[in-house]
C-alpha cells in the first residue's frame, strides 16, 4: 500500500497508484446541490486534495476516476475552464507579497483568455478573465481557492495589515458575485472563516459546509473507512506492538479520532496522522511535527485567557462558525484550527461543549504552549518534564519542589505578566504534562489550586496558596480530609503545602509532611 503523505495532487496520486480514500460520491452530490461553497477544516486534513480532485473532475479527466464512486454516477464528463488559486505557499508579511501572488495567477489566466488595458486593478482583471474564459470556451467557469485565509492568519495581531489584506481579498473575491452568470461552481477552503467586516461580508451567496451534516466526512477518515481500507496495516501495527486488532483500533481512536464538525456527528480521524502511523508502523505526534502557528499563542495572551478553561468552554454555532477580526476571542480560532472540537451539544440552549479531540492534540498543544508560559524550553535541561516525573516516581518530593521553585524563579519577566494568571496557566500546563505520565487530578477555585498525583508507589497531595501560607496549606490538607481516600492505600503518601507569592512572582515556601 502506497501512502500519499505530502501529496496533494489527485492526478499524481491516481497515476502513481497511491492510496485514495474515495470521497467522489460526495463530490458528485456537491456539484449538483449548489454552486458556491466554503469549507473550513484544520490544516493537513485534505483540503488541498479535495480542491485538486475537483479540478480534475471539472477538467473532464474521466480516466483518473476509473473505479471510483463517481465513475458510475457521472454520465457527461464535460470539461470546464478552471481557475485554481492557491494561497498556501507564500509568506505574507506585507501587502506587496499578496498583490504579487494574485498578479502572478491572474497573469497566467490572461495568457489563456486575454486581457484589456482598461482593466487596471486586480479585481477588474479577475472579473475580466472570468467573462472571457466563458466566452472563449462556451463553458461556465469553475473557481477553486485553496487556503483563502492564509494572509489573514499570518497578519493576526497586525490590525493595519489585516485591514489591507481584507480590502484586497474582498475586492478580488467580489468577482464571484458580480460575474455569477459566467460561473458554474466555486469553492473556497481555509482553516478559518473570517466574517463580519471581513472578506465574506459581500459573499452572502456562499454555502458554508463547515458544520454541514451531509458533508462532515468530506475531508478526513471515518471509522468505517479506517476499518475497511486500512485493515491490513492495522494488523501490521497490532503485530508490531503485540496488541490485538481491537486494542490497536482503540489506540488509534484515542490518538487520532475525535474531530466532530456537527452536533451529534460522527467522529473523524486526522488523515495525515493516520497515514504516517501506517507508513512508519509507529504511533506518533505527526500533526504537530508539521508545526503549530504562533498566532494561537498571541490570541490566547491578548485575551488573558485562563488555560484551565480550555476543556470547559461552551459556545454557540454563531461563535464557532465565524471569526470576527475585531475580537480577541481565541475560542473560534482554536475550534476551526482543530485544537478544540465539539464534545457534546445541548439542544435546548443550542450550546456546544468543547474539548481536545484526541490525545495527539492534547499532548502536542500542551508541549507547544509550555515555552510561552514557563521557562521550560530545552528538553535536555534539568527542568524537563522527564525530571519532574522521575522525582515523583522515585519518591523525591523535596527534589520535585526544588525543581518547581527554580523553574518559576527563572521564568522571564515578560512571560509572567499578571502573576496570578501566570501561575495558574503555568501550573496547569505542568500538571497537564505530568498527567500524561502519572495520574493527576486538579481542582481550582478562587485562586486556590489543589493537586493529587499518583504513581505506582507514591501518592502526593499538594495544596497551593496564593499570597497565603505554606503552613496553612499543609494544615488544610488534614482539615479537609484530602488524604482520606488513600487511607487503605499501601503506597507511601506525601502531603505538600505550597505558597506562591504574587509580589515576588515565585514559590516562596513549601512544607512536606
Amino acid at each position: 500500500m502506497k501512502y500519499p503523505i505530502g501529496l496533494q495532487s489527485f492526478e499524481d496520486i491516481r497515476k502513481s497508484k497511491f492510496l485514495y480514500v474515495d470521497k467522489t460520491d460526495m463530490i458528485y452530490n456537491l456539484t449538483r446541490d449548489g454552486k458556491y461553497y466554503f469549507l473550513s477544516r484544520p490544516r493537513r486534513f485534505g483540503k488541498s486534495l479535495l480542491v485538486s480532485t475537483l479540478e480534475a473532475y471539472f477538467s473532464g479527466k474521466k480516466e483518473l476516476f476509473t473505479g471510483l464512486a463517481i465513475d458510475s454516477l457521472e454520465k457527461e464528463w464535460a470539461s470546464y475552464p478552471v481557475l485554481h488559486l492557491d494561497l498556501n505557499s507564500q509568506k505574507y508579511d506585507d501587502t506587496q507579497k499578496l498583490e504579487a501572488i494574485l498578479d502572478w495567477n491572474i497573469s497566467r489566466w490572461e495568457e489563456l483568455y486575454g486581457c484589456y488595458e482598461q482593466e487596471t486593478t486586480l479585481s477588474l482583471r479577475f472579473s475580466g478573465v472570468i467573462e472571457r474564459a466563458y466566452k472563449k470556451t462556451g463553458k461556465q467557469v469553475v473557481i477553486l481557492v485553496d487556503e483563502y485565509d492564509k494572509p489573514l492568519l499570518q497578519a493576526i495581531g497586525n490590525n493595519e495589515l489585516q485591514s489591507d489584506y481584507r480590502g484586497l481579498l474582498k475586492s478580488v473575491y467580489g468577482a464571484l458575485k458580480s460575474q455569477d452568470r459566467y460561473i458554474r461552481f466555486a469553492l473556497l477552503t481555509g482553516v478559518t472563516k473570517f466574517g463580519k467586516v471581513s472578506v465574506f461580508s459581500d459573499l452572502n451567496n456562499l454555502q458554508d459546509l463547515s458544520m454541514d451534516e451531509e458533508y462532515q466526512a468530506l475531508c478526513g477518515v471515518t471509522q468505517d473507512e479506517l476499518e475497511t481500507i486500512f485493515a491490513e496495516p492495522i494488523k501490521q501495527l497490532a503485530t508490531k506492538y503485540k496488541l490485538s486488532v481491537e486494542e490497536a483500533l482503540c489506540r488509534l481512536k484515542e490518538r487520532y479520532d475525535g474531530y466532530h464538525f456537527v452536533e451529534n456527528g460522527i467522529g473523524i480521524y486526522n488523515p495525515f496522522s493516520l497515514l504516517n502511523t501506517f507508513k512508519r508502523l509507529q504511533f506518533g505526534s505527526y500533526w504537530f511535527e508539521t508545526g503549530t502557528p504562533t498566532y494561537l499563542v498571541e490570541l490566547l495572551k491578548q485575551d488573558n485567557y485562563r488555560l484551565p478553561n480550555l476543556t470547559k468552554e461552551v459556545s454557540t454555532a454563531d461563535v464557532l462558525n465565524c471569526i470576527d477580526t475585531a475580537s480577541n476571542n481565541p475560542i473560534p480560532v482554536l475550534y476551526q484550527s482543530g485544537y478544540l472540537t465539539i464534545k457534546s451539544f445541548d439542544e435546548e440552549f443550542g450550546e456546544y461543549r468543547l474539548g481536545f479531540p484526541n490525545k495527539e492534540v492534547e499532548e502536542g498543544f500542551t508541549r507547544f504552549l509550555l515555552p510561552y508560559y514557563t521557562g521550560l524550553r530545552n528538553p535536555e535541561t534539568p527542568f524537563s518534564m522527564g525530571e519532574f516525573v522521575r522525582d515523583l516516581r522515585s519518591g523525591r518530593p523535596e527534589d520535585f519542589m526544588q525543581r518547581m521553585a527554580t523553574l518559576f524563579a527563572d521564568t522571564d519577566y515578560k512571560i509572567v505578566g499578571n502573576s496570578e494568571l501566570y501561575f495558574q496557566n503555568a501550573f496547569y500546563l505542568i500538571a497537564k504534562m505530568m498527567g500524561f505520565y502519572t495520574k493527576v487530578e486538579r481542582t481550582t477555585s478562587n485562586g486556590r489550586m489543589d493537586l493529587t498525583i499518583e504513581t505506582n508507589d507514591y501518592v502526593y497531595i499538594v495544596e497551593f496558596k496564593l499570597d497565603g501560607s505554606a503552613d496553612v496549606a499543609l494544615q488544610q490538607i488534614d482539615e479537609k480530609g484530602y488524604a482520606q481516600p488513600f487511607a487503605m492505600d499501601k503506597r507511601q503518601l506525601f502531603k505538600i503545602g505550597v505558597n506562591f507569592s504574587l509580589e515576588k512572582r515565585c514559590i516562596d515556601k513549601w512544607l512536606i509532611a
